[in-house]
């Protein structure tokens, strides 16, 4: 089994910077070989993915998010983090980290909120 438990979320005002991260534990080796990604998701609306990464430290970001997030994993450490800069309105949601081992395995979120 595997676990993953975010942090670093809250209020921010726009044009600021945040930095979430994701400590995974559990099955360490499907951690490690698994794509772990950063997702968003607003009342109402679907959860979108924000940002991912592969083993092989491949990414790959949402439109609306490129050029200012960036996203990185520690294998050492095991843990997934997503850099969050020039912060808009917009990117107001609960965050929340995610493993693809096949099926999909969710943190709990962690809310981000950017006043304007």
């Amino acid at each position: 089994q595997v676990q993953l438990v975010e942090s670093g979320g809250g209020l921010v005002q726009a044009g600021g910077s945040l930095r979430l991260s994701c400590a995974a534990s559990g099955n360490i080796f499907s951690i490690r070989a698994s794509v772990l990604g950063w997702y968003r998701q607003v009342p109402g609306k679907q959860r979108e993915l924000v940002a991912s990464v592969t083993p092989g430290d491949i990414t790959t970001y949402a439109d609306s998010v490129k050029g200012r997030f960036g996203i990185s994993r520690d294998n050492a450490k095991n843990t997934v983090s997503l850099q969050m800069n020039s912060l808009k309105s917009e990117d107001t949601a609960v965050y929340y980290c995610a493993a693809n081992l096949g099926h999909t395995v969710w943190g709990q979120g962690t809310q981000v909120t950017v006043s304007s």
